[in-house]
């Protein structure tokens, strides 16, 4: 990669039309996972839309990790098809979800605390000058388009180890990284765990910030406080099999804790309008 090739930031205009076209942006179709006798997800039927926070809850067991790394390419699906863009397609590693554009961002946040802000969110992607030296001055323009652009503003000096960052600063950089390589949808496991009252706001911040992008996010969480704040579908696992999925607005947080601990529909609610659990 040359000087010129700088990388630049994912835009909003082909997910845009991709929601006026009323396509979802991924679809998983009778997607089940084993491991030998162990069947850890049974026919599941998700629509991903693009420029929309997806919520997927569950207790623990129901299947999340598992749903996640099937999706980010780390398992191949033991049934069912993935469609991207209305595409079939295979993912046999990592590498060919993030082709794809789909990026994941777990708890860990796969960051190196021994390196700064540039050079974690370039990490495996450098630019470098035709005498094949990197490329410092514009690899420091990219980043910080990239943070303005999310308007991370609590970072001081992009030149700062990760590892003398705040829990939520961590999380900014994992999303912008992300954002810089161009993903289309982002998936963030369990995003506000174990951080502080303004640590959260950032990064909830920062999760519709991406859907005004036109990005896809699909949120992995056990706080409800948060879902609620920032989702608008929430899908609900049970026990391997997609118990419920429908809008926000059709859950409150009394009905959203039968659903994960029950599989089932309150007394007198009907299932949201979306349930695709059967």
């Amino acid at each position: 990669m040359t000087g010129a090739e700088e990388v630049r930031p994912a835009t909003a205009g082909r997910t845009s039309q991709e929601a006026a076209d009323g396509q979802p942006l991924l679809r998983l179709k009778g997607i089940g996972k084993s491991f030998g006798p162990v069947r850890a997800l049974t026919d599941i039927n998700l629509d991903i839309p693009p420029g929309k926070v997806t919520a997927l809850v569950g207790d623990n067991g129901a299947g999340k990790s598992t749903m996640i790394k099937t999706i980010s390419g780390i398992w191949e699906p033991s049934q069912g098809q993935i469609f991207w863009q209305g595409r079939q397609v295979h993912f046999r590693s990592p590498r060919d979800a993030t082709d794809t554009g789909i990026a994941t961002v777990y708890q860990d946040l796969a960051l190196c605390d021994n390196l700064d802000i540039v050079q974690n969110m370039l990490l495996g992607h450098e630019v470098l000058t035709r005498l094949h030296l990197l490329d410092e001055i514009t690899m420091e323009k990219t980043a910080k388009r990239t943070l303005s652009d999310l308007r991370v503003t609590t970072v001081r000096n992009i030149r700062q180890p990760v590892g003398s960052l705040s829990g939520g600063q961590r999380q900014a950089i994992a999303v912008a990284k992300a954002v810089m390589l161009e993903a289309r949808l982002v998936i963030m496991d369990e995003p506000t765990a174990a951080l502080g009252v303004s640590q959260t706001a950032l990064v909830l911040d920062l999760i519709e910030r991406l859907a005004s992008r036109g990005i896809a996010v699909l949120v992995i969480s056990h706080n409800l406080t948060d879902v609620f704040r920032v989702a608008d579908r929430i899908a609900v696992l049970y026990l391997g099999r997609l118990a419920t999925v429908g809008p926000v607005a059709d859950f409150d947080t009394s009905s959203a804790v039968h659903w994960m601990t029950t599989g089932t529909a309150p007394n007198g609610h009907a299932a949201p309008s979306e349930n695709a659990g059967g």
